[in-house]
């Protein structure tokens, strides 16, 4: 099986918190929470395809009767699992924070992959949680609980990669003041081609306003803008930007480069893991006058990149070469 480039996936911590077996007034049965739990459970285990007969906003409005929400989504409780045995909670090591559809959960897996990493499987490889902070409260009890959404075991590091918050322009100020001493790791790709990505996932059919999707789609490009926001806030020292094509030509030598920056044993070479699909599905219709037009819009911001990230080779993105 092969992943899409970026297809990076969100668990949901919601799904796996089981209620007490009893129902409301003490007796046996299973509550209505459980029932909902079990429905639910089925309704996981069925092929994938059988899920896709459903628009998706049916299925995103059954997945909250169900009690379900993804990270990012309105609703989610954001509230951590408890501690295992021989676990500690603090602010997270590193924190991926860009970008959506370049490979993220590929090169997460590979991160955690390394035995001086503690990632519990239970919870989910994008936290999201500053994700729900632009317009409320950010203070002691909150950045607390962020915290706690990172159990680790003595003798190791721990992070996420939430691959939205670089495209986010408040995240940055609540990283800083929530783990200002984390280290950040940056994905980018061909912003064209991240774009044919994003559009074939979030076809026009899953979306109720095609214009703000595109807008969003587009702006999500804007890496070295996106950048510059997160260096208000840390120091370049504390921030790795890697190149998605750079990735897949040099794994060895890119997650090396990576082991480095997290301060890990690089020679510790993980297992295979399935590679994902730099190439999207023709049917995303981005003709070559539009990647012409696209090629414009994103010139500036290229150079610019260029100019922040120390060994980035443009020459990789073919547009602009």
């Amino acid at each position: 099986m092969v992943d899409h480039a970026g297809a990076d996936q969100d668990g949901t911590d919601q799904d796996r918190r089981d209620q007490d077996g009893r129902d409301q007034d003490g007796g046996a049965g299973p509550s209505p929470s459980q029932l909902r739990a079990l429905f639910g459970e089925g309704l996981h285990r069925l092929p994938g395809k059988v899920h896709t007969l459903l628009p998706p906003e049916q299925r995103a409005d059954l997945r909250h009767w169900l009690g379900r929400y993804h990270q990012r989504e309105l609703g989610h409780p954001l509230v951590p699992l408890p501690l295992g045995a021989a676990e500690a909670a603090g602010a997270p090591d590193f924190v991926g924070i860009g970008t959506r559809y370049s490979g993220a959960a590929w090169w997460y897996r590979l991160v955690t992959a390394h035995p001086g990493v503690y990632a519990r499987p239970d919870i989910a490889m994008g936290r999201d949680y500053l994700s729900h902070f632009a317009t409320t409260a950010f203070g002691d009890a909150e950045v607390s609980r962020y915290h706690d959404w990172f159990p680790r075991r003595s003798g190791t590091i721990t992070g996420e990669w939430s691959p939205g918050y670089m495209a986010s322009p408040w995240v940055p100020a609540l990283l800083a003041m929530a783990a200002p001493e984390a280290r950040l790791l940056v994905m980018v790709r061909d912003p064209i081609e991240r774009l044919r990505i994003d559009l074939e996932q979030r076809t026009e059919g899953q979306v109720s306003h095609i214009g703000s999707h595109i807008g969003g789609a587009v702006e999500r490009g804007y890496y070295a803008a996106q950048l510059r926001r997160v260096l208000e806030h840390f120091p370049i020292e504390q921030v790795l930007v890697l190149q998605t094509e750079r990735c897949l030509a040099d794994p060895a030598g890119s997650l090396a480069t990576t082991y480095r920056f997290l301060g890990l044993d690089d020679t510790f070479v993980p297992p295979a893991t399935r590679v994902p699909r730099l190439t999207p599905a023709p049917s995303t219709g981005v003709d070559a006058e539009t990647v012409g037009r696209l090629a414009e819009l994103y010139a500036t911001d290229v150079a610019d990149l260029e100019s922040l990230v120390p060994g980035f080779d443009r020459s990789r993105w073919p547009e602009f070469a």
